[in-house]
């Protein structure tokens, strides 16, 4: 989703606070009523954490070369060829001052953030600019966030160019100006082009300033990412300005002549599709609109959206083989090349064609920007949350379809998601981090940044709109990763998602797809559901995929699920997914044995020799039991995990990292229960309607939970801060071979001794 709207928005909502207020009262939540407590942070930079993992990290970023991919393709690897996985944010911090940059890069390091994505906007923005101008200071901005992360040992991810909000009066772009979207244009118009190319040469091979090594010869750049959220087969094709549309109509009637050798086969294949503004004589064909490539047709208009969706496909897909040549042989950038994230009109149809043209050669890796979270209503709900807005809370758990990372992944590519939250004012959020590392462990889902943190070190300690008011109340930021459920929950994750902790699963489904399927957008056996965007779609929800006698979607959670293009489709092979997938008590274990969701409850389990926990509606099954930890917790909602800190089994480890996480709302917020409209008025909701957005601090839900372990050599527990600082030693019970603890209500982590 990207930022937003045009405003620039820092979109961060997590509190900071000097001290760890531990005193619990009563607080409504959503119509609720739970013991909280009060979120702090005090900061790293102290001597003593307890919970810094900073050491995961390469002591600098590409220490040992440039990050390349496995034997298979599949994987990253570092310059040594050691496999790499990577726990990631996108950032808007690569504003801030050089001090406060380079606190911010030791924060993210220490929280367990190995790669950043820099989503930026490097051509200029200045009324009378050139096509070939840049925006300097983005640049620049640019070079100092790459230089203060490589310290770090943390990667970059960049992103130079999103085709929003661009002032075009003098680039020469024939139909557009002022300040204009640009979506779809790249693919095909030479001018922009152009001034694509003078961009990115000024930012990869000039001198860092701050390093004295050009960008394209810097290792600590990862992965390039040639634009932000563009695709020629979204709904945003049909709003190409007429000069635009004209152009590509001259460049799609020269391909159909050249496919079917003269403007009268065309006709004749196109017999019953051609539209009276259609020329081919002279070498014009009308593109029809997205939805025509969305529906199955008949007689010569089936033949002729084939051959619009071939079209589309090959203009595209050679857009992106010719500038990813470019940087690799022109600009000489050694990193690996990613093209896009973006989504289609309908993924059923469309969406296996999309990443086709992700897939040309010299790109590496596919990408997708993919978010969950409930619905939410009101004015201006694009980028801010008000009073009076509307929304309902979705966990993933009840609906695991929703899942941002039911991903078909392309084989032999790595596949990353490079946005995802689970979006404010979502409620669910303590789950989010627990099932990322558990299911790109099982599926081999590259990674996920999160969106976003924004324009503060660390923490935002003011995470409102304070120039807007509305009845006494400030509006929220939407577009966090930082609040106490996501950031603070990233340590437990991030260890056992980078140490690999969790295995991975075999090929739940391998689809092999020809390319004549493509073009005739005819249904794959799987197709991922659809995701909404709440500034580019209408509705509220993304719905459900639906294909006839396809393959089930949960089919996502057992194992992984990959697609092959340009084969043989009688040779796709789905494993016997009855094994794993018990609908009648709505229960899905993945192939590994390791992972067991059951979304009736909504209660996922991880059950791993070094990673044990559980997540979701606790108490509708309050006795956890797993093979050396037992978890016992009357809680309505709540994400407990331990993880091993010293690489051994849980049974014989010596250092275990416990992770507390439950529900967390700003101070005095309030919301009561609301049945609303969905934006087009076609469904009702039952949710809420927000009266007070609140202020900082954050509350936390207490926890009432013990835990059980199998441990003969643990002692003790020491409560953490939020900054892994020691508050205080208590002391388990030991009994039998066997660890037992009552877990503290006031806090998020405790390391066992």
């Amino acid at each position: 989703m990207s930022y937003k709207t045009h405003f620039s928005i820092v979109a961060v909502a997590l509190s900071l606070v000097l001290s760890t207020n531990c005193n619990l009262h009563a607080k409504a939540q959503d119509g609720s009523t739970a013991p909280t407590w009060a979120f702090g942070y005090n900061g790293i930079d102290r001597p003593g954490s307890l919970l810094n993992l900073r050491s995961l990290n390469e002591k600098t970023a590409g220490e040992s070369g440039f990050v390349r991919l496995s034997k298979d393709g599949r994987d990253f690897v570092t310059g040594s060829g050691n496999p790499l996985r990577f726990w990631s944010v996108v950032t808007d911090g690569y504003h801030l001052k050089q001090d406060e940059l380079a606190r911010h890069a030791r924060f993210l390091a220490s929280i367990g953030v190995n790669m950043v994505r820099l989503h930026t906007q490097i051509c200029s923005s200045d009324t009378n600019s050139a096509v070939t101008d840049v925006n300097k200071k983005e640049i620049d901005d640019i070079w100092r966030c790459v230089a203060a992360m490589k310290k770090e040992g943390i990667y970059c991810t960049i992103s130079p160019y999103w085709a929003t909000g661009k002032n075009a009066t003098n680039w020469g772009i024939e139909g557009y100006s002022g300040t204009t979207d640009l979506w779809g244009v790249l693919f095909f118009d030479p001018q922009l082009q152009k001034g694509y190319k003078a961009w990115v040469k000024e930012l990869y091979t000039h001198p860092n300033p701050y390093t004295n090594v050009p960008l394209c010869n810097d290792p600590a750049v990862a992965l390039i990412q040639v634009q932000n959220e563009d695709g020629m087969f979204f709904w945003t094709m049909q709003g190409l300005h007429p000069e635009q549309k004209r152009a590509l109509g001259k460049l799609f009637a020269s391909w159909a002549i050249k496919k079917y050798g003269s403007a009268d086969a065309v006709r004749s294949a196109w017999s019953g599709a051609i539209n009276p503004p259609d020329d081919l004589e002279h070498g014009s064909a009308v593109i029809l609109d997205t939805w025509m490539l969305t529906q199955q047709q008949t007689g010569g208009f089936a033949v002729r959206t084939a051959d619009q969706t071939h079209f589309f496909a090959e203009t595209q897909r050679g857009f992106y083989r010719s500038i990813a040549d470019y940087y690799h042989n022109t600009l000489g950038c050694k990193q690996l090349i990613n093209a896009s994230n973006w989504i289609t009109a309908d993924p059923i149809h469309l969406n296996d064609a999309e990443r086709y043209t992700n897939a040309a050669v010299g790109l590496d890796v596919l990408a997708v920007n993919r978010y969950t979270g409930g619905v939410h209503t009101g004015a201006n709900n694009g980028w801010r949350i008000d009073p009076g807005h509307h929304f309902t809370n979705n966990s993933c758990l009840l609906d695991p379809r929703s899942m941002p990372f039911n991903l078909k992944q392309v084989a032999g590519h790595p596949m990353v998601i490079t946005e995802s939250s689970w979006v404010n004012p979502e409620g669910y959020q303590s789950e989010a981090t627990f099932l990322a590392a558990a299911y790109e462990s099982l599926t081999g889902v590259s990674s996920l940044y999160w969106f976003a943190t924004g324009g503060t070190p660390d923490y935002d300690p003011d995470p409102y709109f304070n120039f807007l008011n509305i009845n006494g109340h400030h509006p929220m930021n939407k577009w966090t990763c930082s609040t106490p459920m996501l950031a603070g929950s990233f340590p437990a994750s991030a260890l056992m998602y980078r140490l690999e902790y969790i295995t991975r699963g075999k090929p739940a489904v391998h689809e092999v797809r020809s390319l004549e399927d493509l073009w005739q957008r005819k249904d794959p056996i799987l197709a991922e559901d659809k995701t909404f965007d709440p500034n580019r779609n209408t509705g509220n929800t993304g719905g459900k995929s639906t294909i006839s006698r396809g393959v089930d979607p949960l089919a996502f959670l057992v194992g992984p699920v990959e697609v092959e293009y340009g084969g043989d489709s009688s040779k796709s092979v789905v494993s016997d997914l009855s094994r794993y997938i018990d609908s009648s008590r709505s229960v899905v274990t993945s192939n590994t044995g390791e992972i067991r969701l059951d979304y009736g409850k909504g209660i996922c389990t991880v059950n791993a020799p070094r990673a044990q926990g559980a997540t979701g509606f606790l108490k509708a099954d309050p006795t956890v039991t797993l093979t050396d930890v037992t978890i016992h917790c009357t809680d309505s909602y709540a994400t407990i995990v331990c993880v091993s800190m010293d690489k051994q089994p849980l049974a014989t480890s010596k250092k275990i990292l416990v992770q507390m996480c439950t529900r967390a709302r700003p101070t005095n917020w309030s919301a009561k229960p609301s049945d609303f409209p969905s934006d087009d008025g076609k469904q009702t909701f039952h949710g809420f309607e927000i009266v007070d957005t609140g202020s900082m601090p954050w509350r936390i839900n207490s926890l009432n939970a013990t835990i059980f372990i199998k441990n003969r050599a643990l002692t003790h527990a020491t409560i953490l801060d939020s900054g892994g600082y020691a508050l205080k030693v208590i002391q388990g019970k030991v009994d039998s071979g066997a660890f037992d603890l009552t877990l503290p209500p006031d806090a998020m982590y405790a390391i066992l001794e």
